[in-house]
């Protein structure tokens, strides 16, 4: 079966950078149409730059995913653009405490629920409601980590979110299914980004990292969006509830 996302209209947050910019891409390089959602106009603006010839059937979006009516904002003007959605990936998130859980505050943890978990639930809620009522069989796409699969430490609030976002998935996977829309998670090991620069630069880390991973090395964005652009695919369409772990083997073998 060819993996294509011909006809398609995907939403993809955190698409500025990243795995989100990659995610973007691949999804645009097999036929999507792609609405990009990211903070900051400028570094959409770079990110749609970057795309070449492909940014012809890419817009761009700057909503703060954590603001007061941000899912309906993010729905309403896909739609106004491209007339339909047919997959979202929640791909933004933040982790504004790096150390021991216990020195986390009360603002830190709300901060990165916000992102990392209430939004995911908003805009997913927001999608779904549109998918059941054009009776779309759409893919949704949660970015998690498998910090949400393991303890986090240094990451613990992180971790916490990321595990929420894997339980959200489950459960709207057994309550949509009826309506023909899958919903599925990625959890990434440890990537080469920006916002992983903390661990890949942190020379112990990366070292324990690499040692324990059977592929020995830590991943890449592309190969991330890899296995976004499956599970948004009429590839998986007998794929639900399921939480595709891409990281080298990490998991495995620190089981």
């Amino acid at each position: 079966m060819k993996i294509s996302l011909e006809g398609k209209v995907a939403v993809v947050t955190g698409a500025s950078r990243g795995i989100g910019l990659s995610i973007a891409k691949t999804f645009l390089e097999n036929g999507a149409k792609v609405a990009m959602v990211a903070r900051k106009p400028e570094t959409l603006a770079k990110a749609k730059a970057s795309l070449g010839a492909l940014a012809e059937n890419a817009e761009t979006f700057a909503v703060h995913v954590g603001k007061e009516g941000a899912a309906a904002e993010i729905v309403k003007r896909t739609i106004e653009r491209f007339g339909r959605i047919d997959v979202l990936v929640n791909n933004a998130a933040t982790n504004p405490h790096f150390g021991p859980t216990v020195t986390a505050d009360e603002k830190v943890f709300d901060k990165t629920f916000e992102i990392n978990a209430r939004a995911y639930f908003l805009l997913a809620r927001e999608v779904a409601v549109h998918m059941v009522d054009q009776g779309i069989k759409g893919s949704l796409v949660f970015v998690s980590s498998t910090q949400g699969l393991l303890g986090s430490p240094l990451m613990g609030v992180y971790g916490m979110t990321k595990a929420a976002v894997l339980s959200l998935m489950k459960t709207l996977a057994v309550e949509l299914g009826p309506s023909g829309i899958r919903a599925n998670a990625i959890a990434p090991g440890l990537v080469e980004t920006k916002f992983a620069s903390a661990l890949t630069q942190n020379d112990d880390i990366a070292r324990r990292w690499t040692e324990r991973a059977p592929l020995r090395r830590w991943g890449h964005p592309d190969e991330v969006a890899g296995a976004a652009l499956y599970l948004a695919s009429d590839a998986a369409s007998y794929v639900t509830g399921t939480t595709l772990v891409v990281d080298g083997g990490y998991c495995v073998a620190a089981g």
